[in-house]
């Protein structure tokens, strides 16, 4: 069987999620047995303008050199996967997005960098999707080793990939993890988030957070109102939903809905 030819490139992002490929340890050296490598700046190899059959792309546009380099990679793929939530949704630079609950991009700018005019960013940080097409996306912040194993695995034998779609509920009760929202009034996220990370933080007593982004069909609104019903006030359940995923439709809709909340509450 021919090798399947794979890049793995970075945009603007903290080069997290590349590490699921690194952190195979030996199953890497199982794994380039069926796929050569042709580009992978993390791992040493520097080929960015190879065509290749599958592109693995992390990090959000931020950039107008993000958007020319990412249409280059759509061009020379012939399949595109997004890894990770910034290349999913925006990742936490999209909060930049975020107007009415923190500061302007040209006001960041001005805050950390002494000459702002030498820093070429976009004036708002969106998803690969929101550019180029995108076949599968592969949600997480970090995705995970296994998350990667079991999609490149599906790929390789030929069969259309099943990604995780279902709330994190699911797996706490599969898991019996006791639910923190009910037993602790946390300001948990489950109920709105995919599965994908093993619901790691319930299974420590801590609420999530929803690094893995929403799930299908969330009802985000009723999961608001539950917390506000546990003393959360307007502004806090904005900022419970502007973490990772911040520039995701359903979670961006609740954080605008809530902060409106506030700001009618001030001028009154």
């Amino acid at each position: 069987m021919e090798k399947l030819k794979v890049a793995i490139h970075k945009l603007t992002s903290c080069s997290g999620c590349q590490l699921a490929f690194l952190n195979q340890g030996s199953g890497l050296l199982t794994l380039i047995q069926y796929v050569d490598i042709c580009h992978f700046i993390e791992g040493g190899i520097d080929n960015p303008d190879m065509p290749v059959d599958i592109a693995f792309v992390e990090g959000s546009i931020s950039t107008p050199h993000d958007l020319e380099r990412l249409k280059k990679v759509r061009e020379n793929s012939k399949l595109l996967v997004t890894i990770g939530a910034c290349a999913t949704s925006g990742g936490v630079q999209a909060l930049r997005n975020l107007t009415g609950l923190y500061r302007s991009a040209a006001d960041m700018k001005a805050a950390v960098y002494a000459s702002p005019d030498f820093i070429a960013t976009l004036d708002n940080c969106e998803p690969v999707s929101s550019a180029v097409k995108v076949d599968y996306e592969l949600w997480g912040c970090p995705v995970s080793t296994q998350q990667m194993g079991r999609f490149l695995s599906q790929l390789l034998l030929g069969a259309e990939p099943m990604l995780e779609k279902e709330k994190l509920c699911m797996q706490c009760k599969r898991q019996q993890t006791v639910c923190v929202m009910v037993t602790k009034q946390a300001p948990c996220l489950g109920s709105v988030t995919r599965t994908g990370c093993g619901a790691m933080c319930p299974s420590y007593g801590k609420a999530c957070y929803s690094c893995y982004g929403p799930s299908e069909q969330p009802n985000c609104r009723s999961l608001s109102n539950r917390l506000q019903g546990l003393g959360m006030v307007d502004h806090d359940i904005a900022h419970r939903f502007a973490q990772f995923h911040s520039n995701a439709p359903v979670f961006r809709k609740e954080i605008d809905h809530w902060e409106s909340n506030t700001a009618e509450g001030e001028n009154k």
